[in-house]
């Protein structure tokens, strides 16, 4: 297992790396559910109010002719009281990093979205100079799991602060959504895997080249330290499953040495596993 500095891989066809779509604090014991602090401060310190450093990494991948985005980050709809509670400084980290790396919002062909809760599917909408939301990739489609899409629009009270609407609600009236069930290809090369467990219809992302590959597991083990079949997230909503799928999947990537892409950790995006 070796650990990859650059934040950019090559699978094949595909070049992969890993952009930043905003940093946040969150409570440690959140991230971690059952597993003790003693042992997941190893990994991750905690600030003097128990919050530890998270990414949102999105990862941007091109070929020759199409640039495919893994989720959004967390978006600058955001209130001002969750902002500072969260560290959260104002930016627009997702646009501002893909323009680093001359990626415009209007180049992005497809935006693949592991599940919608707000650190994911945040930055899928802004609102623009005349306070109207609008697409932040207007000549994307974005993908979205069926159950998903039905889950976060149930308006089921448990699930109030799980969903915010206004991060996705208008891709149905812009007609860039495009709805996905289980081992879906989007293009050649990229499929869906429908996972459940930390939301209903969580989906992780295969990228597939020759021998070549990488997993987006999403929120289904989102650092480096979640690979431990028992670190899952108090958030989840059925969590045998996401240790079902967690060890699964990590099967899969272990055995044909693939990268293994991380949506959460600050310090590591990416590992190759089974080296």
């Amino acid at each position: 297992m070796r650990e990859d500095q650059r934040s950019e891989i090559q699978v094949g066809e595909f070049r992969i790396r890993a952009i930043s779509g905003g940093q946040y604090w969150i409570d440690g014991g959140t991230i971690f559910g059952v597993v003790p602090k003693t042992l997941w401060q190893k990994f991750y310190k905690p600030d003097a109010e128990n919050r530890i450093l998270q990414e949102t990494n999105c990862f941007l991948i091109e070929t020759d002719t199409q640039k495919i985005l893994l989720d959004t980050g967390y978006g600058t709809k955001l209130p001002e009281k969750f902002r500072t509670h969260h560290r959260i400084e104002q930016g627009n980290w997702l646009i501002d990093n893909l323009e680093c790396h001359q990626v415009s919002p209007e180049s992005i062909d497809v935006v693949i979205l592991s599940h919608l809760h707000f650190d994911h599917a945040g930055g899928c909408t802004r609102f623009n100079s005349k306070n109207e939301l609008q697409s932040t990739f207007p000549n994307a489609r974005y993908i979205v799991n069926h159950l998903e899409w039905d889950i976060a629009n149930s308006q089921l009270p448990e699930l109030k602060e799980s969903y915010n609407p206004d991060d996705f609600s208008i891709l149905e009236k812009s007609r860039q959504l495009q709805l996905v069930e289980d081992r879906e290809e989007i293009v050649p090369g990229i499929s869906v895997r429908e996972t459940g467990g930390h939301s209903v219809g969580h989906q992780s992302i295969l990228i597939e080249s020759g021998d070549q590959g990488a997993l987006f597991a999403g929120d289904v083990c989102a650092t480096a330290a979640h690979q431990q079949m028992a670190w899952c997230m108090s958030y989840d909503v059925n969590l045998l499953q996401t240790r079902r799928m967690k060890t699964e999947l990590l099967k899969l990537v272990t055995e044909n040495q693939w990268w293994l892409l991380f949506d959460h950790d600050p310090y590591c995006p990416a590992l190759q596993l089974g080296m």
